[in-house]
């Protein structure tokens, strides 16, 4: 059976990113895939990226056992699912800071680095899915905030870590959206045929 690693990151578990979050188990398990959740707030996961962190960087080392127990967990998976609302047009700083500390240089971590560039070794991941929310509408982070999830998340940051595939999907307008539509959109995520 096949482990995906869900990346939850939301404070508030009446939040309608922990219902997303409810469904997508849901249908993992109907596909019988194995899922193994990180939920960074309920966790107490640090995101913020101290001296002693920044001094073991190089040899991919790490004072926080949550880090290597993440990072161990994307190691052993065959994809990732993250469940994330966008703030200010990005990421949380709770899931910056998850990037930033867990994904360790080294062969055998996340990441190598040579002088052509940046070589992923997270080629384990064979798929990525961004589940998002937001107070915009999608068509506004798209055309009108630089599309980061799509251009910079996963076309940068997740293929540099060795995930080659991945695919975005947003519900935007929360704040303004109906019962029946937010309904609708947990519908077809308990419908959603996950590959990887």
């Amino acid at each position: 059976m096949k482990t995906i690693v869900v990346i939850y990151c939301h404070p508030y578990k009446k939040s309608f990113n922990h219902a997303v979050l409810e469904k997508v188990l849901q249908s993992l398990i109907a596909q019988s895939l194995n899922p193994k959740v990180l939920d960074l707030y309920a966790e107490q996961f640090d995101p913020v990226y101290d001296l002693e962190e920044l001094r073991l960087f190089h040899t991919g080392q790490t004072h926080d056992p949550l880090v290597t127990e993440y990072l161990q967990a994307l190691k052993d998976a065959a994809g990732v699912i993250f469940i994330t609302p966008i703030w200010w047009n990005s990421l949380p700083g709770m899931l910056k800071g998850f990037i930033d500390k867990v994904m360790k240089e080294g062969e055998g971590l996340s990441h190598t680095v040579s002088k052509t560039g940046i070589k992923g070794e997270l080629t384990n991941l064979k798929r990525a899915y961004v589940l998002t929310t937001s107070t915009s509408p999608t068509f506004y982070l798209r055309l009108f905030c630089g599309n980061a999830i799509q251009k910079i998340f996963i076309h940068k940051t997740l293929k540099q870590l060795g995930v080659h595939s991945g695919k975005w999907l947003n519900f935007g307008g929360i704040t303004n959206s109906s019962l029946k539509r937010r309904q609708r959109y947990l519908q077809s995520v308990t419908k959603m045929s996950f590959r990887f």
